[in-house]
């Protein structure tokens, strides 16, 4: 049945765990030849993982850029889409960096998969702030990837750009209130300047991202204008193995893409972190990348 599906999408196709996330039980496979042993490795690591060996067969996009359009839809039927997100910079298929707009979507493409997103939305009766996220291939194909019903930790990017606060849409919202029509929710909403985040961990990028723990002894957090710090620690926090990896959050805008990034390295200059190592030096790095700055991430 897997080489009957692989067949009619065409290779190369993804084996993928139904029951799990975060890469576990994902197999790319390029011919008919592989798919037999692929496709038991994928199950026996996806029963170890998540105790289902449950698998589906997914095209798999070459070089795809992870593009996520950020919706809001109240209970009164209106359903807005406040543009995309480029999330493609991550480590084990977990965002590290994102920014809005990307730098791969034009309008056109922007209106295409924000109506997608809006139909998804409307088909499910879905009410709150969620994010539709989207596979988008070298010729500007989108295909959908999952929906997240939930805000996500990169929203501060889309409010950037926006003006828009989500969180208190999100409460606005659950309380019946009727998103309004007028500015800055009138169609089509078209980002203003350019916003960039970092997502700082406990982490050693020059060890594999291996988790780092201990205390912090010291934090200093940037700030200055068009600079906005998101932290859930501070100076004497103690940083433990069992939750996820993420301290804070680098949140910057600039009236451009190379105004943000410029924004962005001076605000991580500024950082100072002791007592855990953090992912600070592999955004510099990514940051000096020339792919990066040219924009040409996957």
């Amino acid at each position: 049945e897997a080489a009957q599906v692989a067949e009619h999408y065409g290779y190369p196709v993804l084996l993928k765990a139904a029951a799990g996330g975060g890469g576990k039980g994902m197999r790319v496979v390029r011919s008919a030849a592989g798919i037999a042993a692929a496709l038991d490795a994928a199950r026996r690591e996806a029963m170890n993982a998540f105790g289902d060996d449950a698998v589906y067969v997914e095209k798999y996009i070459e070089g795809p850029r992870h593009v996520e359009i950020q919706i809001l839809a109240d209970r009164h039927g209106t359903v807005v889409s406040l543009g995309e997100r480029e999330c493609s910079v991550q480590r084990r298929h977990q965002k590290m960096i994102e920014e809005a707009p990307s730098p791969a979507v034009s309008p056109e493409l922007r209106a295409r998969m924000g109506a997608a997103a809006v139909r998804a939305a409307r088909a499910a009766g879905y009410e709150n702030a969620g994010t539709c996220e989207f596979l988008l291939d070298r010729d500007g194909n989108f295909y959908f990837l999952e929906m997240n019903t939930r805000i996500q930790v990169e929203h501060p990017v889309t409010e950037l750009v926006t003006g828009i606060d989500l969180v208190q849409w999100q409460i606005r919202i659950a309380a019946g209130e009727k998103l309004p029509l007028t500015a800055p929710f009138s169609a089509p909403i078209e980002p203003h300047g350019w916003a960039i985040e970092c997502r700082i961990t406990s982490e050693d990028p020059a060890n594999g991202f291996l988790p780092s723990t201990g205390r912090i002894e010291y934090l200093h957090a940037p700030g200055g204008p068009g600079v906005r710090w998101e932290s859930g620690v501070e100076t004497g926090s103690e940083v433990g193995l069992f939750y996820d990896p993420m301290l804070a959050k680098l949140v910057v805008w600039g009236a451009s893409r190379d105004e943000a990034i410029e924004r962005m390295r001076r605000a991580l200059n500024e950082l100072a972190v002791v007592g855990v190592e953090t992912s600070r030096e592999f955004h510099l790095r990514v940051l000096d990348d020339a792919e990066f700055r040219s924009g040409a991430i996957d």
